[in-house]
């Protein structure tokens, strides 16, 4: 039986897909345990299917999303911003206020973003804005910040405490969630590799089967 009303989990999310492939056994670890954890897709991807109507797109991203988000037990909202422009839209549409409000309201005492060495800009920007975000919020109101790795193998900030998790028993369930985005089964082959890799050798760390790792930064 799970536990309630541990407490509350952030995650920022690029795109529709993110949050599992960075983060995923992790965030099935903490909902099994009874933390609410909830999902800030920053876009819907609609760039990933040029030859589709904006809108067709963004309603199949949508509902891959909450499939996976479904499997995960967590909630997700999307922020719709536009790829390769979310720090002008963010600075545009008043979305850190939104944010803002969003931290208050929910008080998470963990927050997951993107890492600043992912090559990505959208997953940069994401974590621009977490840093933005951070330092607008009072003191007492700040969670601890984490990050997590798509497209970047190999991390070199190894000057923050590092948080390994161990996600043998969810790393199934991680891998169902992922298979909720058919529309994304070739562009996420190399983070596929990568997360298969990773998972491996954190949990070589942990002398375990599969694990996932974050650098807490704040």
């Amino acid at each position: 039986m799970k536990n309630k009303n541990k407490g509350a989990v952030l995650v920022f999310s690029a795109h529709s897909d993110d949050f599992v492939i960075g983060a995923g056994g992790t965030i099935a670890q903490y909902t099994r345990l009874g933390w609410k954890v909830h999902i800030v897709i920053f876009s819907y991807g609609e760039k990933s299917h040029p030859w589709l109507k904006r809108g067709v797109i963004k309603k199949l991203r949508a509902k891959e999303a909450f499939a996976a988000a479904k499997i995960l037990h967590c909630t997700i909202q999307f922020l719709d911003l536009h790829e390769f422009s979310f720090w002008e839209d963010y600075k545009r549409k008043d979305v850190k206020e939104l944010l803002l409000k969003l931290i208050v309201r929910q008080k998470p005492g963990k927050l997951f973003t993107h890492s600043q060495e992912d090559p990505h800009p959208d997953h940069h920007a994401v974590y621009r804005i977490t840093e933005d975000i951070y330092q607008a919020l009072p003191a007492i109101q700040r969670p601890e910040v984490y990050t997590y790795s798509i497209w970047n193998p190999v991390s070199f900030k190894t000057n923050f405490p590092v948080m390994y998790s161990r996600v043998t028993s969810t790393f199934k369930i991680k891998l169902r969630a992922l298979r909720s985005f058919p529309s994304q089964r070739f562009h996420i082959i190399y983070p596929l590799i990568l997360l298969w890799y990773k998972a491996i050798k954190d949990g070589l760390k942990l002398r375990t089967l599969f694990g996932e790792h974050f650098f807490r930064i704040r």
